[in-house]
């Protein structure tokens, strides 16, 4: 409950907010609102004016006001306002390798623990065990990984800084740091229509009147018509000077007779010109003031600096095309409307009420007065759904927005009505009547405009094309031959994104598409069900409603039959519906998706998926400030999927194993130490060498492994099928995990058991002799799982090479046995010996060599796919 005062004398009044417009969408969330004083009854002047608060007499926040009392109130804040209840709060999105690798960290934590028991067991339980379980648990915790999510962190980032440095996809933003790797796993990609597959630019591409349509070749004899109507009704009323009143009157009174086709064709450029919510905007002026620049652009309306400002693009491209045939929009306020015909008279129109497009009404209408005749018209345009029961009857309608929609063009019905005096003002008594309504206001308003919405006369079908942005049908060949199945989800007509899927090539113009027929209850969902699975490779397009009935009784038997669908197209989409297909496709295939559009109402599927990525566009910045990931345009996905999506994943997964096998084979190295001597929980390497070994020693070498690549990015664009490989997973996997367990408790038994073996006379220098014989096999084993060098590999691994050798000098108490209190300290001599040097090279190779064998046969016998292309 709010209370506003309005004045001493006028008294004061309770405004609920739940009683404002529920229809507008609050753009901020503190508002004031502006009163004037109302004089008191009984002075001289006009009695006080009612109006309920609503948009147009709302002032936004900063706003100076020169005159009036200022009220602050506070509308529809926090989580009541419309942006807020639309959207739904972000889930914290895992990438599914981070999953796969917590897999594996649990396995090597049950091994951990398994590995300490079976040493107790073996020691025998004796003594205080328990100690010795603790003891063999820290000995061991090097299985864990513990630097694996610094590494990948880190990994990520240099992932996104190079997504953003891409020469070939500018403009990109990389918003997250957790799933990059996820670009690689896509099997569902989920795309919005207008301004993502299309650019959001119109083009007016055909007008129809019933028996006649004009298309962009034959707009120049609409001109014509337009200027000889215009220049005809100037000489009339040159030669004719009486009243503009009484000839209203005789012709609403008068038979009809059929108009000629200039007159329909005037009339109808007339509505289109007029109803509609666009302002025109005069540029700026180098040299000239604020002040005189508008009053120039007032009195000079051929200024060719004029652009359009509208909060729909059909708008503006509708009024650009009016002022190409003749008649032109060169101003507009809040309650008047200036036109320009081609012999430069400026026609002046009063509004006397608008009515704006809504999403439930699906139709915007606008009253207006010609100043120079004081005719009163109603003027109304919208879907074809929505106008066909307002309109007279007709026969060509219906038929008509079909053809254009199946040409890929947006429709839109154009209808007016003329108003006498007395008809405008009992609709404007009752009007504001409702619209002081304490109760069921917007009900009341509603009921009030649709009683003017009956009997409208039919003026004309506009069509508008949305083109392709560029590239598109390419990047759709690509992304499905990569085995990406494709959903596009659309507020349009079924007929219009039928058109846009196939001259977009989401769908095969040979290839055979199921209509799913508007079903309305169970039985009627189970029978197009049943029709629908007799079909088989076929496209499938349906509608939203149809799609809600589906999900409701048939949703396991509709996901399931949809996803083996090469491509679907769900028209006449909400929001909250795409963010639910979303959500099954995640639930019933366990698949990776993501979604890709533009607008503000896309976010909701873009935060639902996996993977979201928004595209900057002419909607805002609302879906690409929502996605993970934000681009240009189109065509841009796929080089960020087959290229940097491939690498980030593969890299990935190699850095992630390698570092699970870096603490795999240290930890072999030390159940073999403590076997050897009789199950003794004595620490096999002390201090910094633990340290040492997980950062400066093999850190730089393995990090490295974020710029190995298999395939060149040209390679990964040419051939796409290579992506399929990718969904499989067999880059990490539990088959991968054993190999990599397998290699390192053969390494480190190798490196344990070959410093025992040969360093049985120098056995004080095992320490010594095992860790630098593991250095150098780390190093190694890097080089082997390289694929393509780079030359910060080879800095990587000559850098800890040479700190290694380096640190052998001032590190020497460390290479000790059981510390310095045994009395082992490093022999300078002795490591310099070509005994000690052939002798650790020789437990090197015998570590490695088998390991490069197999490798090379591998690739001989059993290339991947990427080998063979590469040769």
């Amino acid at each position: 409950m709010v209370f506003l005062r309005t004045s001493e004398k006028a008294g004061s009044c309770f405004i609920r907010t739940d009683q404002l417009d529920g229809e507008t969408d609050w753009k901020l969330k503190v508002a004031v609102s502006c009163t004037q004083r109302l004089p008191a009854l009984g002075e001289d002047s006009d009695p006080p004016v009612h109006e309920s608060l609503s948009i147009e007499n709302t002032l936004w926040a900063s706003t100076v006001v020169a005159s009036g009392t200022v009220i602050g109130v506070v509308i529809y804040t926090g989580k009541e306002t419309r942006s807020v209840m639309n959207t739904s709060n972000p889930k914290n999105k895992v990438g599914l390798l981070d999953l796969e690798l917590n897999r594996l960290t649990k396995a090597l934590f049950l091994a951990l623990v398994a590995l300490s028991v079976v040493m107790v067991t073996l020691q025998g339980f004796v003594g205080p065990w328990y100690r010795n379980l603790f003891r063999f648990l820290l000995l061991f915790s090097y299985i864990i990984p513990i630097s694996l999510r610094v590494n990948l962190d880190m990994g990520k980032a240099v992932y996104g800084w190079m997504m953003m440095k891409d020469e070939n996809i500018p403009g990109t933003v990389v918003r997250t740091s957790t799933i990059p790797e996820e670009l690689g796993r896509l099997v569902y990609l989920l795309t919005d229509k207008t301004g993502t597959l299309t650019q959001n630019e119109m083009v007016f591409k055909r007008l129809h009147l019933g028996t006649v349509s004009y298309g962009a070749d034959t707009m120049d004899e609409i001109q014509s018509h337009v200027r000889d109507s215009y220049s005809q009704m100037q000489s009339q009323a040159g030669g004719n000077n009486t009243g503009s009143t009484p000839p209203r009157k005789a012709q609403s009174s008068a038979p009809k007779v059929r108009k000629s086709v200039s007159s329909r064709i005037h009339e109808a450029v007339k509505a289109i010109v007029l109803c509609h919510n666009v302002t025109p905007v005069y540029e700026s002026r180098a040299g000239v003031t604020g002040e005189t620049e508008f009053a120039e652009a007032d009195q000079d309306f051929s200024d060719e600096n004029r652009t359009y400002q509208a909060s729909s693009p059909d708008e503006v491209a509708l009024v650009q095309w009016t002022e190409s045939v003749g008649l032109t929009l060169v101003s507009r306020d809040l309650t008047s409307m200036q036109l320009k015909t081609p012999s430069g008279q400026v026609l002046s129109f009063c509004i006397l009420q608008l009515f704006p497009f809504t999403s439930e009404s699906k139709r915007m209408g606008i009253i207006v007065r010609d100043e120079s005749t004081a005719e009163i018209t109603f003027y109304m345009k919208g879907a074809d759904v929505a106008m066909s029961p307002i309109v007279q009857y007709n026969d060509w309608l219906e038929e008509e927005c079909g053809n254009m929609a199946r040409e890929g063009l947006r429709t839109l019905v154009v209808a007016k009505k003329a108003l006498t005096e007395e008809q405008y003002q009992d609709f404007e008594s009752r009007y504001t009547q409702a619209k002081l309504s304490m109760h069921d206001r917007s009900l009341k308003v509603a009921a009030v405009v649709e009683s003017l919405e009956r009997e409208m006369e039919l003026l004309c079908l506009t069509g508008v094309e949305d083109q392709l942005q560029a590239d598109v049908r390419p990047t759709l060949e690509m992304l499905r031959n990569a085995g990406i199945k494709i959903w596009m989800l659309t507020g349009d007509k079924l007929e219009t994104a039928t058109c846009i899927a196939k001259s977009s090539h989401l769908v095969s113009r040979t290839q055979d598409i199921h209509i799913f027929r508007q079903v309305t209850n169970r039985g009627e969902a189970h029978l197009e069900l049943n029709a629908f699975r007799r079909k088989h490779d076929c496209a499938l397009v349906i509608s939203g409603d149809s799609l809600e009935v589906c999900l409701k009784y048939y949703e396991h038997e509709f996901v399931e039959l949809a996803c083996q669908c090469p491509a679907v197209v769900c028209c006449r989409c909400s929001p909250t519906q795409k963010a639910h297909i979303v959500t099954l496709l995640q639930q019933h295939t366990g698949r990776r998706t993501c979604a890709i559009g533009d607008g503000g109402n896309d976010v909701s599927m873009i935060q639902a998926a996996d993977c979201g990525i928004g595209i900057e566009g002419k909607e805002g910045k609302q879906a690409s400030l929502a996605a993970d990931f934000s681009i240009r345009q189109f065509r841009h996905i796929g080089r960020l999927l087959m290229v940097h999506g491939r690498n980030s994943y593969k890299r990935s997964a190699a850095l992630g194993q390698f570092v699970m096998h870096r603490g795999l084979i240290i930890s072999t190295m030390q159940a073999v130490f403590s076997s050897v001597f009789y199950f003794a929980s004595v620490p096999l390497y002390q201090g910094f060498l633990m340290v040492g070994y997980a950062t400066i020693y093999t850190m730089f070498p393995v990090f490295s492994l974020v710029l190995d690549q298999d395939v060149k990015p040209e390679m990964a664009m040419l051939y796409p099928e290579l992506y399929k490989d990718l969904t499989k997973g067999r880059s990490l996997s539990f088959k991968t995990f054993l190999i990599w367990v397998l290699i390192s408790i053969y390494q480190g038994g190798i490196l344990m058991y070959g410093a025992l073996v040969l360093f049985e006379s120098e056995f004080v220098h095992v320490v010594a002799i095992s860790f630098t014989a593991l250095i150098l096999t780390e190093l190694l084993m890097v080089a082997l799982t390289v694929r393509t060098w780079h030359w910060l590999m080879v800095v990587a691994e000559f850098l800890s090479l040479g700190c290694y050798v380096s640190s052998l000098a001032f590190l020497n108490e460390y290479f000790g046995i059981g510390r310095v209190s045994f009395g082992a300290f490093l022999d300078v001599a002795f490591i310099t010996t070509v005994a000690f040097l052939w002798k650790v090279s020789a437990i090197t190779v015998v570590s490695c060599l088998p390991l490069y064998v197999l490798k090379y046969l591998r690739r001989k016998l059993s290339p991947p796919s990427y080998c063979k292309l590469a040769s």
